[in-house]
């Protein structure tokens, strides 16, 4: 069984919950609603589950074995860092495009800046 697909759907509030994932085996059979948790120790995946009774979560599906949850997570992960790397190339063009400089260059003259003031400072006590 391979993973053959996955589609990633990011939340933009703010909380622990970061994206909805559906995932594809084999190009014949679909996972959706599994979550990317921002946990203690890192991001974690959640399986689809279901409310029981009261307060109770049981899976509607889940993986096995622990090589199988691995391998969805590598998957999920993966697309996930894709998806996040290209949002801040294309915050960073935006930047350019709107005259603001890219984070290096930015960071470069806040440092500057910051020497300057600092030289001014010691002008003053001279």
């Amino acid at each position: 069984m391979k993973v053959t697909d996955v589609r990633i759907r990011k939340i933009t509030s703010e909380g622990k919950m970061k994206a909805v994932v559906s995932v594809t085996f084999d190009d014949q059979f679909v996972v959706h609603d599994i979550k990317i948790i921002e946990g203690q120790n890192g991001p974690f995946i959640a399986m689809p589950s279901r409310k029981m009774g009261e307060g109770d979560f049981r899976d509607i599906a889940h993986p096995i074995n622990s090589d199988t949850r691995g391998m969805i997570q590598e998957a999920i992960f993966a697309r996930y860092q894709e998806i996040e790397a290209q949002e801040a190339a294309e915050a960073e063009a935006k930047a350019e495009v709107v005259g603001e400089p890219a984070t290096e260059e930015k960071e470069v003259l806040e440092g500057a800046a910051e020497e300057e003031r600092v030289e001014e400072k010691e002008e003053v006590r001279e």
